[in-house]
């Protein structure tokens, strides 16, 4: 399945359930009660805009009635809201990222403790990998920054070494819709639960970070080009109101 037919097949079921998990989550006569007056409100603005009395306790109303409404749907939205995240997360693993081509320079960055320590960082390629260029020092950042191509597609696993320890990183040469890790980390939890799908590096290694710049994905719709998660965002919520309507529910 292409990039796009996947992302708008997903929208379009992510669109669906966030309006039947919202349906069974919340009091929807009391959100339907909170629309109702928040409009009675609002009509009385319209309908006494001369005198200010009156338009002040309407506003009065309105701002209560918000509050009402939005602590009626803040519940139902965050239950609906954090399996969505993870989702997100994990197909950012597929779509933010395309594999590398072959004969296309890529770059690898790693970083490591301190200048010292970068200064003994190796580079162990496998069959398939090359250098095309000399390694380059970042001395601010303690990195080294390789330039690599490709001879052949496939999925290569890469070295570091340093003071007699080894450490990889997985490098996928490939056209496919794959799953990608641009980065693996040591430590760093949240950092690495939102953009790496490897393990951590081991906590003795001077080794920092290994970091493989994928060219970013994006998507084409009708000549625009999409980043894959406002497209899906766009879809999801044109979807939900679709859904909303023909079920009846209350949001």
């Amino acid at each position: 399945m292409s990039p796009l037919l996947l992302v708008l097949a997903i929208s379009v079921v992510i669109g669906l359930v966030m309006v039947v998990v919202f349906r069974y989550t919340s009091d929807q006569k009391a959100i339907g009660q909170a629309k109702d007056q928040l409009k009675a409100h609002l009509l009385a603005v319209r309908l006494f805009q001369d005198q200010l009395p009156v338009v002040i306790r309407a506003y009065g109303r309105i701002f209560r009635g918000t509050g009402r409404y939005l602590r009626l749907a803040f519940m139902p939205f965050l239950i609906s809201l954090l399996p969505i995240t993870f989702l997100i997360i994990q197909l950012d693993r597929y779509l933010g990222s395309t594999g590398l081509n072959t004969s296309q320079p890529f770059l690898v960055e790693v970083r490591a403790d301190n200048a010292d320590a970068a200064n003994t960082l190796q580079l162990q390629l496998p069959p398939g990998l090359e250098k095309s260029a000399p390694a380059v020092h970042i001395l601010k950042d303690h990195a080294v920054v390789w330039r690599l191509v490709a001879q052949r597609e496939g999925s290569y696993d890469i070295g570091v070494g340093s003071s007699g320890q080894t450490v990889s990183k997985g490098v996928v040469v490939s056209k496919r819709l794959v799953r990608l890790s641009p980065v693996r980390l040591r430590g760093n939890f949240w950092e690495r639960w939102l953009s790496s799908a490897e393990p951590a590096l081991p906590d003795g290694t001077v080794v920092r970070s290994i970091a493989v710049n994928y060219p970013a994905r994006n998507i084409d719709v009708a000549g625009w080009e999409w980043n894959w998660i406002a497209l899906f965002f766009v879809v999801s919520l044109i979807a939900g109101f679709v859904f909303k309507t023909v079920l009846g529910i209350q949001v």
